[in-house]
C-alpha cells in the first residue's frame, strides 16, 4: 500500500455512485489507511435536518476522522451547487494545509461537476421574460425553444418542464444559447489538482435490495420523528429538504392519508428509481478513464486504495 502527500501534488481522492452503494464505508476504509478529511458530496447529507432520511453517518460511524460540509445547512436555505462547490473547495484547502488527503465522497453529480469545470457565467435573467415562459404551455415552450436553441431543444425531452424553461429563459434574456455559456465555465479546480476517481456501480439487484433495507432501517431509527421535526417548523414545500425522498410519504402518513406499510413501500420506490436514474448518471457521463468498481464480492481495500491512488 502506497502514502502520498495529498499537499505536494494536490490530491483529492473522489469516491461517487448512487445511493447505498457503500461510498461512506469505502472513503472511510481509504482515511484509516492516510491521514484524510471526508467532505460530504451528496445534495441531501449537506442538510442539517435530514440526519437519517439521508443516511449522514453518525458521529459514532464517522470512528474519530474528520468530516466536513455534512449537516452544515439549515432546511430553511437551500444550497445551490455553486454554493457548495465554494465550501467544497474550502474544505480541500484547509485539507491540503494540513498534508491531509481530502476524500470526496458522494452521489451528486452536478456538484462534482460543477466543483470540477466550475459554473457558466450566465447573466441575471430578466424577471419579465422569465414569468413569461413560465406561463406558456409545456409544448409551446418546447417549439419556441426548437427555433431559438435547436441543441438544447434536440438534447432535451419535450416533457422535461424545468430544464426546457431555463434553456429558452437563458437564450431569450441573453440571447445567446445554453451551449455557449458551458463553453465558457469558469472556477473549476479540475486542473489544478490531481484527481484520483473512483465510481461504485454494484450489481443492480444487489443495490436495490439495499436501498429497501435501508429505508427500513431508517423507519426503525426514527424517520418519522424527523419528519414531525421537520413539519413543526412549517418549512416551505419547495424547498430541498422537504423534497427529499422519504418526506413527503412520510408526511401522508402523519396526517392519516396512508398507512405505514404504503409510506414504506412508496419510498422505497423512490429510492429505487432515484439509484437507478445515478446509476446511468455515473455511468455514461463521468469520464472514460475514472476507475469503476463494479463488483461487490472479495474486495480488497489495501488493493482498492492502489487503484484509486493510480488513477
Amino acid at each position: 500500500m502506497n502514502m502520498i502527500s495529498p499537499k505536494q501534488d494536490q490530491n483529492v481522492v473522489l469516491v461517487v455512485g448512487p445511493t447505498a452503494s457503500g461510498k461512506s464505508a469505502l472513503a472511510l476504509d481509504i482515511a484509516k489507511k492516510q491521514p484524510s478529511v471526508i467532505i460530504n458530496a451528496d445534495s441531501a447529507q449537506v442538510y442539517r435536518d435530514l440526519t437519517i432520511l439521508s443516511a449522514r453517518p453518525t458521529e459514532e460511524e464517522m470512528e474519530g476522522i474528520d468530516h466536513r460540509l455534512f449537516g452544515y445547512i439549515d432546511g430553511m436555505e437551500a444550497c445551490s451547487a455553486a454554493r457548495w462547490a465554494s465550501d467544497a473547495k474550502t474544505a480541500i484547502a484547509a485539507a491540503h494545509d494540513r498534508d491531509l488527503l481530502p476524500i470526496l465522497v458522494g452521489g451528486t453529480g452536478l456538484y462534482v461537476r460543477t466543483l470540477l469545470e466550475g459554473i457558466a457565467p450566465i447573466p441575471e435573467i430578466q424577471p419579465q421574460i422569465r414569468q413569461e415562459i413560465r406561463e406558456m404551455e409545456r409544448l409551446e415552450a418546447y417549439h419556441s425553444l426548437q427555433q431559438m436553441d435547436p441543441l438544447s431543444a434536440e438534447r432535451l425531452h419535450a416533457t422535461d418542464t424545468t430544464r426546457i424553461q431555463r434553456a429558452l429563459e437563458v437564450v431569450r434574456s441573453t440571447g445567446k444559447p445554453l451551449d455557449h455559456w458551458h463553453k465558457h465555465k469558469t472556477g473549476g479546480i479540475g486542473g489544478r489538482i490531481t484527481l484520483h476517481p473512483l465510481i461504485l456501480l454494484p450489481p443492480r439487484e444487489w443495490l436495490y435490495e439495499r436501498c429497501d433495507r435501508r429505508f427500513d432501517e431508517m423507519i426503525e431509527r426514527g424517520a418519522r420523528e424527523e419528519v414531525e421535526q421537520l413539519l413543526v417548523r412549517d418549512i416551505p414545500a419547495n424547498l430541498p429538504v422537504m423534497r427529499a425522498i422519504g418526506v413527503a410519504e412520510i408526511a401522508a402518513w402523519i396526517a392519516g392519508d396512508i398507512d405505514q406499510a404504503d409510506a414504506v413501500e412508496q419510498a422505497q420506490t423512490a429510492t429505487r428509481r432515484y439509484a437507478k436514474r445515478q446509476y446511468t448518471w455515473f455511468r455514461n457521463q463521468s469520464p472514460t478513464e475514472w476507475g469503476r468498481l463494479e463488483t461487490v464480492d472479495n474486495i480488497n481495500s489495501d488493493h482498492i486504495f492502489d487503484i484509486i491512488l493510480r488513477n
